[in-house]
């Protein structure tokens, strides 16, 4: 137990460069997608970059942070093995499988797209980046609040941020079909 706040710490640190990296490789997939509907040799040029930057970002970042996330988070549930008993656990590691399968849905995007294999549009991926977020935002809630009423409040959030991104999403839409160059 003398080293469950450090251990703690890397966890958490390792969760947030994870969501970093799974916050931005959607970005990444909305720029190769958009690169490879431009004339030649921009379409070369944008695309190899955006593969380069989308390579290193998932191979350096996001798996590496996935992994020793992970590895910090069962090393603590070994450490405090009373945590498996409490409900707030059990949905927090729903959402954990739930955030798993997102990044390896992720991952084969960024194979097919590694591969030059355009299957999505970038619509598509602009809506997949905000994925990640309602994770965050309901495992967030729910560690810090623990509590089944407080939890009702957080869900209610985060239908509530769901309604508000999808509004925001339907607006920048709009505005893109005006002016392309937004």
């Amino acid at each position: 137990m003398e080293y469950y706040n450090y251990i703690k710490a890397l966890h958490l640190i390792f969760v947030i460069t994870w969501f970093a990296g799974l916050f931005y490789i959607p970005r990444l997939f909305v720029y190769q997608i958009e690169a490879s509907q431009k004339p030649s040799p921009a379409k070369e040029i944008l695309g190899e970059q955006l593969k380069l930057m989308a390579k290193r970002l998932w191979n350096i970042i996001t798996w590496p942070s996935a992994i020793l996330a992970t590895f910090f988070a069962i090393w603590l549930i070994v450490l405090m093995p009373a945590w498996l008993h409490q409900g707030w656990m059990h949905v927090k590691l729903a959402f954990v499988v739930l955030l798993s399968i997102y990044h390896l849905k992720t991952h084969q995007y960024f194979k097919q797209l590694q591969r030059g294999q355009v299957t999505k549009t970038s619509n598509f991926m602009r809506l997949w980046n905000e994925g990640a977020t309602f994770i965050l935002f309901s495992v967030v809630f729910l560690v810090i609040l623990k509590n089944s009423i407080n939890w009702i409040f957080g869900v209610i959030g985060i239908i509530v941020l769901g309604v508000l991104l999808m509004l925001g999403f339907k607006i920048y839409k709009n505005i893109r079909a005006k002016n392309p160059d937004a």
